[in-house]
């Protein structure tokens, strides 16, 4: 289970409502599980605990996957929350009274109301580039990444200008030869920026809009690239000096757009990701991205009942993140209990 169906079950524990989760996994953590080895949180511990319960490690530690993995275990655990895994979804319909028919392998689940937090990991986007049918290498994106040893001695293209390509060029950098593709100039935040202020900004630009003050734009680019220790050591190397623009693959190489070429071994696509919500296209429908049209309160507009919370921007600025989803998770809580009072 994700941090965000954490979150959920946290505040709806409070009310009188039977919930039942429902895990594919066979332990909690959600994307955690599949995330590359070094993955570490942008903030440090006492400003990344989901609502309840702290890391209890070192408040000033940056958790990495190790530490998140046994935190959101121990949260599970700490407030038993009713859990089935591992279950998976196929299909969602709407019977003939109102009820949601949640069809799974393990049988079939009838609820008033749902809660998708199905987040987007597994929904990795590759964008099209000419030529890339054409490629005869290897390819594969950050979600499948784990660590550098597969790619020791060969020539290393990683696409995409974000942190997840910073973090992963930043290790692959020391063990082999790497190349950085990008649409535009990469930018790295000041060294004292980091998730704590980010999700700060992004609450304060939230209820500027809500509230229709004039801050509605952020004094700090929320997709700039955060200088964790790994990424500022890299930039002191110089690894991230020599980014170039793509403009099309062959079978053996990328044509930079300035028309010189390179030859490639490997490709790790950095290029985010889609909503993951294709098991819900019987009941509402969805753009290119797997997003659906929202209410304010998170309620999907063609399918009343239905909730989508964790989705990233799209559900909540830093609803993605540990320290960001409990607002979200709060407020379809409260919604639900409302409704179903």
């Amino acid at each position: 289970m994700c941090q965000s169906g954490l979150a959920c079950a946290y505040y709806l524990r409070r009310s009188n409502l039977d919930y039942l989760i429902l895990d594919k996994n066979n332990s909690t953590g959600g994307a955690w599980n599949y995330a590359w080895d070094s993955l570490t949180l942008f903030s440090p511990s006492k400003y990344s605990s989901l609502p309840g319960k702290s890391f209890g490690i070192n408040p000033e530690h940056y958790p990495d996957k190790v530490d998140v993995l046994e935190y959101l275990e121990s949260y599970e655990q700490h407030y038993d929350f009713p859990v089935l895994r591992p279950v998976e979804l196929q299909a969602v319909n709407k019977s003939n009274n109102d009820l949601f028919e949640i069809i799974t392998n393990k049988g079939i689940y009838n609820a008033k109301t749902l809660i998708a937090a199905t987040g987007t990991f597994h929904s990795p986007f590759i964008p099209h580039v000419e030529g890339l049918e054409h490629f005869k290498g290897e390819q594969l994106h950050s979600s499948d990444y784990k660590n550098p040893r597969d790619f020791i001695g060969k020539k290393v293209l990683v696409v995409g200008e974000g942190n997840s390509g910073a973090q992963i060029l930043a290790e692959l950098a020391k063990e082999t030869l790497t190349y950085w593709a990008v649409r535009k100039p990469p930018h790295f935040l000041p060294s004292d920026v980091d998730g704590k202020v980010l999700f700060d900004q992004a609450s304060a630009m939230y209820y500027a809009k809500k509230t229709g003050s004039d801050l509605t734009k952020s004094k700090i680019n929320l997709g700039n690239i955060v200088l964790l220790p790994a990424v500022k050591k890299a930039m002191e190397r110089g690894d991230f000096d020599n980014f170039k623009v793509l403009n099309a693959f062959v079978s053996d190489g990328v044509y930079w757009e300035d028309g010189s070429f390179e030859s490639i071994d490997v490709i790790i696509w950095c290029t985010g990701f889609n909503s993951h919500t294709s098991y819900l296209n019987q009941v509402v429908e969805t753009d290119d991205k797997g997003r659906a049209e929202l209410m304010e309160n998170n309620e999907a507009k063609q399918c009343p009942n239905l909730f989508f919370v964790g989705f990233g921007g799209w559900t909540w600025f830093a609803s993605a993140t540990l320290i960001g989803v409990g607002r979200t998770a709060r407020m379809v809580a409260k919604e639900i209990q409302h409704r179903l009072k």
